[in-house]
């Protein structure tokens, strides 16, 4: 039984998170916690890898396309900041 208005992404999202519980049950309260501290992780980890690609213009090795003398080590001549 389908959901009303919603969108192809948001059904597949959902046949894979079906197809995810079937092969892995969740028996009790620990494998929720588990299983969200897993998923809240992962989004956070590819939320940051991509972060400095947008921030400095170029993916991590394509460094033919670099239009910045601004690199990927940490390190900037003259830099001065606040944390708060």
């Amino acid at each position: 039984m389908g959901r009303r208005d919603e969108s192809p992404e948001k059904k597949r999202r959902r046949a894979l998170i079906g197809e995810f519980l079937k092969e892995n049950p969740i028996k009790d309260g620990n494998d929720i916690n588990d299983l969200v501290k897993e998923l809240i992780a992962q989004v956070v980890e590819n939320s940051l890898e991509g972060e400095p690609d947008d921030g400095l213009g170029y993916t991590k090795y394509d460094y033919r396309n670099k239009e910045t003398d601004n690199s990927r080590n940490g390190y900037l001549k003259n830099c001065t900041f606040e944390l708060w």
